[in-house]
């Protein structure tokens, strides 16, 4: 079984500045995060790829099925207040950042609930507050209520909404983030499930060839 902190995510409160989220540094224990770190794939061009289209190594592969889990589900839906019985999930995970990411924005409208692992290690890069995820209160990157920097196995959780706004300052480089959504059941879920699972059918293809 793989062992992630529960206990360190039911006591941190739910915070409501700027909308409902919860941040868990350290969620991926000391102990277990370089294991993590080591066991994922090199991933040389910007972008979300799903899971399945990844060659994890053990230790990943294990904490993505943690997240996939009943356990992280329910600890969600009760922080939450949420009924997530039915959602489906998608996985994604990024392992590059350039100029072209971290604009200001809110997650589709087919995500209800927003859940992103921060796998890097902790270096001088990030506090220089590029590639920070800044929670916003307006559209404007400078009005920020919270700033997490994306290392040590920090999970940062929040309920998808029109005023869920944030975004980050331009960062080039090696940017590790797990990214699970759990779904709503309409069409538009579906439509973007699909694509993503297309996304991962054709990575997998062009990886055979």
């Amino acid at each position: 079984m793989f062992t992630l902190d529960y206990d360190r995510l039911q006591a941190t409160a739910v915070a409501t500045d700027p909308f409902p989220h919860i941040v868990v540094p350290h969620f991926v224990p000391e102990t277990t995060l370089p294991a993590v770190f080591r066991d994922l794939p090199p991933i040389a061009k910007r972008g979300s790829f799903p899971i399945a289209s990844l060659p994890l190594g053990p230790h990943a592969a294990a904490l993505i099925g943690e997240l996939e889990g009943p356990r992280f589900r329910a600890a969600i839906a009760t922080r939450f207040g949420l009924d997530l019985d039915d959602a489906p999930t998608m996985v994604t995970l990024r392992g590059q950042s350039t100029e072209r990411d971290g604009h200001i924005h809110c997650d589709s409208t087919a995500k209800r609930v927003t859940v992103l692992l921060y796998l890097n290690p902790d270096t001088a890069a990030w506090n220089q507050h590029e590639g920070c995820l800044r929670l916003l209160r307006s559209r404007d990157l400078d009005d920020a209520a919270v700033e997490v920097p994306p290392v040590n196995g920090t999970l940062l959780v929040f309920p998808n909404s029109a005023e869920a706004w944030h975004g980050h300052k331009p960062f080039i480089g090696q940017r590790y983030v797990v990214q699970l959504n759990y779904m709503t059941n309409d069409s538009a879920a579906r439509s973007e499930l699909r694509r993503h699972r297309l996304s991962a059918f054709v990575k997998r293809l062009t990886a055979a060839a």
